[in-house]
C-alpha cells in the first residue's frame, strides 16, 4: 500500500490548521473525503481538497471506506466515531483528550485490537525539536536525577481560533467534557510522561472557571503531580494568558537545568550546575498563530506507521495514561470542594 486513502471528520480549527494541511503535503496520502456537519464548511474543504463532502461520518465510512481517519470533532464524539471508523476496517488518529472517561478509552483499544488497525492520539508535543532533545539529554544523563518540574500551557481561550469562536463547542460541557484541562493540560501530561519517562502516581489541583463567562467548563486549573520515584512538580492548564500564549516546561535537576520554549529565539536552554549555559536554537513550537509551521509531524508519523505496519509512538495505551492523569486531577478538585 504506497498511497492511503484518508478522510477527515471534523473541519474545525484543528483539521483546517493541521490535519487537512499535512496530510496534503504528504505524497503517500489521497484526501478522499471530509465530514461536518455544517454544510458550507465542509463543502468549503471539500473543494479546496478536491475531496467528496458528507454531513454524516456513518455514510462517510460505508461509502468511502477510507484505510484511515483523522477525527477531529468535539470530545464527546471521540470514541463512538473512532469505533465506528475502527469497525469499518479504519486506522484512526484521534485528536485529545482521547475520550472523556477511561472506560471510553478502553472500549477504543479494545476495537483497534479488535479490527487489527493502528490507534493513534494527536499529542503532537512528543514531536517538538525541544522536547525531543531535552529527553535525549535526561536519558544519556547529562541532567543527572530529576528533582522537579514546572510546565505550562495557557492561551486567551478558544475563542480567539476555533471556527464557531465564541459559540464553540469548547465552552459546552455536554459536548466538551472538560476545558482548559482537556483542551492543554492533557498534553503536558503527556509531555511530561514522555520526558520523565515514567507514570505519575499521585495528583491534585485545582480547577476552577474564573476566566470565562457563559461556561460550564473549566478554564483555569493548577495541578501537582509526584512520579513513581519522587520526582514532584506543577502543571497549569489555562483560558485565562490573555497578551500572550505560554507553552513553557522547565525540567529541574542533579547537574541542570532544562527550559523549553520559554526564550523567544531559544528553544532549549540548559544551565548546568557549574554556570556553562547551552543555547539551542530548534525552531519554534508548532502554534495556531500567523506564520506557525506547516508540519507538527503527527500526521507523517500516522501514515509511517501504517504503511510500515509499526506501532505510534502515541498509541492508545499512552493516549489513556495521559487522559486518566487529568481525569484524576479532575476528580481531586471535586473531593476538594465538597470538603470545603
Amino acid at each position: 500500500m504506497s498511497t492511503l486513502r484518508v478522510a477527515v471528520i471534523g473541519c474545525g480549527s484543528i483539521a483546517k490548521n493541521r490535519h487537512l494541511i499535512e496530510y496534503h503535503n504528504n505524497p503517500h496520502v489521497d484526501i478522499v473525503a471530509v465530514c461536518d456537519i455544517v454544510e458550507n464548511r465542509v463543502q468549503e474543504f471539500a473543494a479546496l481538497y478536491q475531496a467528496n463532502a458528507y454531513t454524516s461520518y456513518e455514510e462517510l465510512l460505508e461509502k468511502e471506506k477510507p484505510d484511515a481517519v483523522s477525527v477531529c470533532l468535539p470530545n464527546y464524539l471521540h470514541a463512538p466515531v473512532s469505533i465506528a471508523a475502527f469497525n469499518q476496517g479504519c486506522h484512526v488518529l484521534c485528536e485529545k483528550p482521547m475520550a472523556t472517561s477511561r472506560d471510553e478509552a478502553e472500549q477504543m483499544i479494545d476495537a483497534a485490537h479488535k479490527n487489527n488497525k493502528k490507534l493513534m492520539i494527536g499529542h503532537n508535543q512528543r514531536f517538538v525539536s525541544s522536547h525531543r532533545k531535552a529527553k535525549q539529554l535526561i536519558e544519556q544523563g547529562d541532567v543527572g536525577k530529576i528533582y522537579s518540574f514546572r510546565t505550562t500551557f495557557g492561551h486567551g481561550g478558544p475563542e480567539g481560533w476555533s471556527a464557531d469562536g465564541k459559540n464553540s463547542w469548547f465552552f459546552k460541557k455536554d459536548q466538551a467534557f472538560i476545558g482548559a484541562m482537556g483542551d492543554l493540560g492533557v498534553h503536558k501530561a503527556d509531555l511530561l510522561r514522555y520526558l520523565l519517562d515514567e507514570e505519575f502516581v499521585d495528583m491534585a489541583g485545582f480547577v476552577e472557571t474564573n476566566a470565562k463567562a457563559d461556561t460550564d467548563v473549566d478554564d483555569n486549573a493548577v495541578c501537582i503531580l509526584k512520579t513513581e520515584s519522587g520526582v514532584i512538580g506543577t502543571l497549569a492548564a489555562s483560558w485565562a494568558y490573555t497578551s500572550k500564549e505560554d507553552n513553557s516546561t522547565i525540567i529541574y535537576g542533579e547537574n541542570a537545568t532544562l527550559r523549553l520554549e520559554d526564550h523567544p529565539d531559544y528553544s532549549l536552554i540548559v544551565t548546568y550546575k557549574n554556570g556553562e549555559v547551552v543555547n539551542y536554537e530548534l525552531g519554534g513550537i508548532q502554534s495556531n498563530e500567523e506564520g506557525g509551521q506547516t508540519t507538527s509531524h503527527v500526521i507523517d508519523h500516522f501514515v509511517d506507521c501504517i504503511l510500515h505496519d509499526t506501532e505510534p509512538l502515541i498509541n492508545g495505551e499512552e493516549g489513556k495514561k495521559s487522559l486518566e492523569v487529568i481525569l484524576a486531577v479532575l476528580e481531586s478538585s471535586k473531593v476538594e470542594k465538597v470538603g470545603k
